[in-house]
Formats: structure tokens, C-alpha cells, sequence
């Protein structure tokens, strides 16, 4: 038996989704001008898109991609608690899941986007 797939942008989550595209963060508006009009290799990301219960920072739907971006709010125990139970929510749906350090794309902005190009399927 195959696990349902996860409702993808909930309608009662588009106020909040919305909001939170609205309001980036400085590293989410950032590499958002990185990843917007498919600049990288031509893959198109979305922004705050919902999977179930979660809202991705950015997501590639023909990559199955996340990029998710972690600032203060991710320290700590209990948080990394519920980025783990988030991250395996994820892989179970089939996607794949990297997480940067906000301070990453505004030091190291090319390795950022080299990884993100490495979890691409090749032609």
C-alpha cells in the first residue's frame, strides 16, 4: 500500500502563506532573487508553498525539492526537534530537504546555489 500524498497548498493556509511572502526575511528575500524566473538552470521554485501541515521556505515541484532557511528561531533543542519531525514528514512525501544557516547566503551565496544545482536530476 502506498502512502497518500499531502495536500499541496492547503486553501486554509493561502492568508498565512501569503502573509509570510509579504514579510521575507532579509536571507529569504536574498535567494529568492537567485531562484526567481527560473535562473537556475531553468527550474522553477515557489515561495511559501505548503505541503500538509508545512509551509516550505522555497520549493521546486519538478525537483521535489525544498530549500529551507534557518534563523534564531531554529536553535535549541525543541526546535531542532521539530525540524526533524518536519524533515522526515517531507521525506515521506518524496521530497528532498536542504537547510542553510541565513548567514550562508549572504557569505557563501555561490556554494548555496552550487548545492541546490546538485540535488538535480540530470538529463
Amino acid at each position: 500500500m502506498t502512502e497518500k500524498k499531502a495536500p499541496h497548498n492547503k486553501p486554509e493556509l493561502k492568508p498565512y502563506r501569503r502573509k509570510l511572502r509579504q514579510k521575507m526575511t532579509p536571507a529569504e528575500a536574498r535567494l529568492w532573487t537567485y531562484l526567481k524566473n527560473r535562473q537556475i538552470d531553468g527550474r522553477r521554485f515557489r515561495r511559501q508553498f505548503s505541503i500538509g501541515p508545512y509551509i516550505l521556505d522555497f520549493y521546486c515541484p519538478e525537483e521535489n525539492l525544498s530549500v529551507e532557511l534557518d534563523g534564531e528561531s531554529h536553535a535549541g533543542p525543541i526546535a531542532a526537534a521539530k525540524d526533524a519531525e518536519r524533515s522526515a514528514y517531507l521525506r515521506a512525501q518524496g521530497i528532498n530537504e536542504l537547510r542553510f544557516e541565513n548567514r550562508v547566503v549572504f557569505e557563501m551565496p555561490e556554494a548555496l546555489i552550487e548545492r541546490v544545482k546538485q540535488c538535480f536530476k540530470r538529463e
